[in-house]
């Protein structure tokens, strides 16, 4: 979600996500929870990080894997030296082109915010 404020104090926000039949895919949410699957290695720590109790969490990461026909995250499960996950090349390209469509929905509603509510 993105702010832009004009002199009144008026601000634009756009919020995007991708539905199939209607029910919600992929989201800025999903899209934290798959960011902090990176970085931590832990879908546990991701859910804890994105504040999203584990099992919603695993629920997203199956509807979304169910959805959009694609692996996202490879799971291990623990033993001797712990579980963990790790996000899938499906899922980093995935991740890439979500974010070139929030940055392109942006700009395009930043252009309209100004051309319409900017030098009133």
């Amino acid at each position: 979600m993105r702010k832009r404020h004009n002199e009144r104090g008026m601000q634009i926000r756009s919020k995007i996500w991708i539905e199939i039949e209607g029910e919600p895919v992929f989201g800025r949410g999903r899209r934290f929870l798959l960011e902090a699957i990176d970085i931590h290695g832990s879908i546990n720590q991701a859910a804890k990080e994105t504040g999203v109790p584990f099992r919603r969490a695993w629920s997203h990461i199956k509807a979304m894997e169910e959805r959009l026909g694609l692996k996202l995250v490879e799971r291990t499960v623990g033993g001797r030296n712990g579980g963990g996950a790790v996000i899938t090349a499906d899922a980093r390209i995935f991740l890439k082109r979500f974010e070139a469509l929030e940055s392109g929905v942006r700009e395009i509603v930043d252009e309209r915010f100004k051309a319409l509510f900017e030098g009133e």
